[in-house]
């Protein structure tokens, strides 16, 4: 039987938080006005936010770090807020993954200069199910974790395997993906549905999943399609729920077919100090729903505001609050219209 708790594995990253005065064209130059060190990535992010909504909660994290100073700097923060860290490898094969992060002071927009280290070499063998003892294994970023994403000649990818011996295991599954200009979501990503119990992704990244757009030519959200890219994802494989979010707003769909639409807080003004994290924010928020037991209507309710908790600071999770003061929040923001 497994015990409590969330695992999360694959992407540990140190994110260089740059505050910039404008995003340059290429050959020119901008200002960095302020540069913040934070962690970064799924499994950092992720298992903090959670640890903040809850510190009762036992978190446990998987992945690779190299044998230098920021893995020295990943580990001892997850430590310092009560996670496992006992399945967090360390290399001598390459540098921890970091991430320049590039935000517009006036606009909190963030660009992503992205070293993949550590993270590349992920892959199954360092998934020890003997000791992944929770009923809950969150996994992202796919298309950023290189030996998991290559293929296998029975499941498609490593990852798939992964998530079916996670399955074979009693624990269920969820993933996230990383938004990226390419044409590897339609290959990479369907053979990991199969084995998905929750599936908690952007409209970016469901879109070019499913070839589905999800706005339109004016740039905006086409909230019908977001529901059709839920039954298709459905169709792929996914078994529990497809959560698809947004700036503004979340749609969703469960096994039963049942469609959920949850608009995003109304922030006032100056409230956005950046918007790094905020998708994992949310994702942790939906996974400690999931672990609740709550419904999606609540789940949906506690990933909005986990999420405008992350925008009210630059970094990843320094913004994120315990799981009451998350819910006081979405009680008492007005909600945009969606």
């Amino acid at each position: 039987m497994n015990e409590a708790g969330i695992a999360v594995a694959g992407n540990l990253v140190v994110d260089y938080v740059k505050l910039i005065d404008s995003y340059p064209q290429q050959g020119n130059l901008s200002s960095i006005s302020s540069i913040k060190k934070s962690v970064g990535g799924a499994v950092t992010n992720v298992l903090i936010d959670l640890a903040k909504m809850d510190t009762t909660l036992k978190l446990q994290a998987i992945g690779l770090v190299g044998s230098d100073e920021d893995g020295e700097y990943v580990e001892k923060l997850l430590k310092e807020h009560n996670v496992d860290t006992s399945l967090l490898g360390r290399t001598e094969a390459a540098n921890t993954s970091f991430t320049d992060v590039m935000t517009v002071e006036s606009t909190g927009e963030r660009t992503f200069f992205h070293y993949r280290g550590a993270n590349s070499l992920l892959s199954i063998e360092h998934f020890d199910f003997d000791r992944i003892n929770v009923p809950l294994l969150h996994v992202g970023y796919i298309l950023l974790l290189d030996a998991l994403d290559s293929h296998d000649e029975e499941y498609g990818t490593v990852l798939a395997r992964t998530l079916a011996a996670a399955q074979g295991r009693g624990i269920k599954t969820s993933i996230d993906v990383v938004s990226e200009n390419s044409d590897r979501f339609s290959r990479i990503v369907p053979p990991s549905l199969k084995y998905t119990n929750y599936c908690i992704i952007n409209e970016v990244e469901a879109s070019l999943t499913t070839q589905i757009p999800a706005r339109d030519s004016e740039g905006a959200l086409i909230p019908d399609n977001l529901e059709k890219m839920c039954s298709v994802l459905f169709e792929m494989g996914v078994h529990d729920w497809v959560v698809i979010h947004a700036p503004e707003g979340a749609v969703a769909m469960d096994a039963e077919g049942k469609r959920y639409r949850q608009s995003s807080l109304d922030l006032p003004p100056g409230y956005i100090k950046g918007t790094v994290g905020a998708g994992d924010a949310f994702c942790a928020g939906v996974l400690y729903s999931i672990y609740k037991g709550w419904d999606m209507e609540k789940a949906l309710a506690v990933g909005t505001a986990a999420a405008a908790c992350c925008l009210s600071d630059v970094s990843a999770t320094e913004g994120m609050k315990d799981i009451q003061s998350i819910e006081k929040l979405f009680n008492s923001m007005p909600k945009r219209k969606f």
